[in-house]
Formats: C-alpha cells, structure tokens, sequence
C-alpha cells in the first residue's frame, strides 16, 4: 500500500470517529435522554478542556519516549472503551466527566496525527505544503462519510452513534501500529534547561516575538471555531416557530444544511498549496479571519425562506475559514519549528486553539448571548448575536494586519512552485 493511502486511511478514520456523534449527540441528548440546554453545554466544553492540556503533554511524550504513532493507537483503543460506556450513562453529571475522558484521549490524537503525517512525508522526500492536503481532505471525507451513516441508519437519536464512533476508533487504534515509525528525536543535553527537563521545550517559541504573536492570534481566532457548531443548529431550528419557515427543508432538516460546511471544506483544502505559495501565510491566515466575519455576517441576514443562498453562501465560506486556519497554522508551526520538538509545537498550535481559544469563544460567548440577546421569554436575537461574533472575527483581522510582521518571499515560493511541478 502506497504511502498516500495509508495516510489517507488515517486521517479518513481519524474524522470518521469524530462525525460519529458531534453533529448527532445534541438530539439523543434533548430527543431521547430530555436532559437540559444548561448542562448540554458543558459538553462542548470537554473539547476544550483536554485541548489546554492534553495535546502538549502527548506531545512531550511523543518527542522524549514513545514512537508518535504508538501513542496514536493507543489513545484510540482507549477512546474506544469509554465510547463504548457512554451508552451505559443515565445522568447529565456522569455523562460530562465520561466525555471529558474521551477527549482526553481523542483531541491529542489531532495533532500527533498531523506529526505522523508531517514525519512520513518528510522521510519519503515528499513536500508537505503540496502532498499534505490532499491527504488531509479525506478526513472531511469521512466527518461527512460518519454524519450519513448514523442518519442513514436511523441512529441520530439512538446510543447506536457511539457504538459506530468506537468500532471507528478501534480499528484506528489498531491499524495506528502499522503507520510509518515517527520515533522521538529529543536528545538530553548535560546542561538541559528546566523547559527541557519538564517537556516543556516547544514554549521556547514564544521567545520569537513573531511566533508569540502568531499564537495569540490563533488563540482568538481558536474562539471562533465551535460558534457555529455551537449555534448553528439551534439557530435553523428555532424557526421552526415560524408559520412562514416551519415546513421548508432547511428547518426540517438543518444538519443537512449544515454539513454543506464539510463538503466546503475538501474543496478549499485543496486550494491550501496554491494560496500558500502565491500569497504567504500572513495572507493566508488574513483570509481566513475575513471569512469568519463572513460567515457569521451572512448568518445574520440569511433564513431558512428567501435567504436561504445565505445560509448555503455561509456553509460554503466556512470551508475557507476554516482550513485556511487550521492546515496553514499548522504548516507554518511545522516550518518554523525543530524536529526534536514537532510534535510539542503541534500540541502547542492545539493548546492555543482548541484548548484555551474554544473555552474562552464558547464561555465567553455563553455569556455574552444569556446577558445581552436572550428575551424573557428564552427567544433569542440571533442577528444580534451573529453580528457581534461577525464584529469580533473583523477586529481580530485589523489587528493581526497590523500586528503580524512576516514579509512573503517571492523567490522561496517561485522555489516551491517549481518543486510541487515535479
């Protein structure tokens, strides 16, 4: 089997265990448990909450003391059992602490997945900016792949979904073993810092002014991320309210509507190597930030009648922000980082993101919502809320322009070109 394919394998499976229950969890939650809205979203803080810390200690380990595909695996089978348990829970508190261990064990899989990647193309002599997408785009393949599955069989509702979400992980878990070795290349040093001593080693990044910069930028833009996944669905669903909207298709059916988004998504990752080359990373990530604003704008003004090419126009958009981001961010970590460390500054992209970003975007916004665009009635003013995120997404664009120094080399990227043309 072609290297190509085995990574495309990973990370089609990576994803797949992920859409087996993240877009689906809410309506087992509400239709089949009729737990409440409150403690619903504390489960989307768990991702959060093992993003602060759990991809920068896999990181460590897998940089100092066992090969980064070993870890993989078995932080997969290990995701696998407790997947397998949630079924068994009968309370909103237990089921918390429950999918805080699974996210545990699949978040830092993320980022040693990117390592593995990274690490097997570099070894095969392969360009990562040209051959990682592509590859990269087949575990939005399998998000989608996952979403149909569990609505084709009728489990949207049913504890089935985290059956399907283990069986997944499971055969990740063990297939991991066979990937390419990715073997730890720190070397102890006789007069290690104390960063090298406690595995902290890749925070050493931040004593470049422009790295510490990029990171507090991916850390605001890291708030964005789950706003929509968050909201999204609740949003089209509260027009079923409506008279005017409650029967169209886009109120019937909003994950359909929604997984526009991943369908976007493989498109724009494919765009990553052309964008990078031409435009450089700041532009790269300037983009992304503006179509954040975008999305959310269009949110605003879009319904599910006549501005329904909002919403759709919306999902479409999202693919760009959204791998614009992640994928570029990641690439630039890996260019600007040492091998010894590729691993640990992967965990640290994860860390700013997912981890300390997603909990601030999603405790903040809680907050924000609850004081200033919830009705007495419960209702929400969703073009309030929208538009306030869209505001946010365009102040964090003006600064990162001005705050981010890094000037694009024409000849470097002319080099690249001509290097993914053979």
């Amino acid at each position: 089997m072609s290297l190509r394919l085995r990574l495309t394998a990973m990370n089609f499976l990576q994803y797949y265990v992920w859409g087996s229950w993240l877009i689906t969890i809410g309506a087992y939650w509400f239709q089949t448990k009729h737990w409440s809205g409150a403690q619903f979203g504390a489960i989307f803080s768990t991702m959060g909450i093992a993003s602060l810390f759990m991809p920068s200690i896999a990181g460590v380990i897998a940089d100092k003391y066992i090969n980064a595909e070993k870890l993989y695996g078995i932080f997969h089978i290990c995701g696998a059992a407790v997947l397998c348990a949630v079924p068994m829970i009968q309370s909103p508190g237990l089921m918390f602490w429950v999918m805080l261990i699974n996210m545990m064990f699949y978040m830092p899989t993320i980022s040693l997945a990117i390592a593995v990647a990274y690490n097997a193309l570099k070894s095969d002599g392969k360009d990562v900016v040209r051959d990682y997408p592509p590859i990269r785009v087949w575990g939005t393949v399998g998000f989608i792949a996952a979403l149909w599955t569990v609505s084709l069989m009728r489990l949207e509702t049913s504890s089935g979904q985290f059956y399907v979400a283990a069986a997944a992980a499971l055969a990740l878990g063990l297939y991991a073993f066979t990937l390419p070795p990715c073997p730890p290349r720190f070397q102890r040093k006789a007069n290690q810092s104390w960063l090298d001593t406690f595995g902290l080693t890749s925070f050493k990044l931040f004593r470049d002014a422009r790295m510490a910069v990029f990171f507090l930028f991916a850390m605001l833009l890291g708030a964005s991320l789950q706003l929509t996944n968050a909201y999204g669905d609740t949003f089209l669903h509260d027009f079923a309210q409506m008279d005017a909207y409650k029967d169209l298709v886009a109120v019937r059916y909003p994950a359909i509507i929604m997984s526009i988004s991943q369908v976007s998504e493989t498109l724009f990752i494919l765009a990553i190597p052309f964008f990078l080359r031409r435009f450089g990373i700041k532009t790269v990530m300037l983009i992304s930030m503006l179509a954040w604003t975008l999305r959310f704008g269009l949110f605003a003004y879009g319904d599910p009648g006549p501005g329904l090419w909002m919403i759709v126009l919306s999902c479409i958009v999202y693919g760009m922000a959204f791998d614009f981001f992640n994928i570029s961010g990641s690439l630039f970590v890996e260019g600007q980082s040492d091998p010894s460390i590729r691993a640990s500054a992967q965990g640290l992209f994860m860390l700013m993101t997912n981890g300390i970003g997603a909990v601030l975007g999603s405790s903040i916004s809680g907050l924000v919502i609850e004081a200033f665009f919830t009705h007495p009635d419960q209702s929400k003013d969703w073009h309030g809320i929208w538009m306030t995120f869209a505001t946010y997404s365009l102040i964090v664009a003006v600064l990162f322009l001005v705050l981010f120094r890094h000037k694009h080399d024409p000849a470097q990227a002319q080099a690249l070109a001509a290097k993914a043309a053979h």
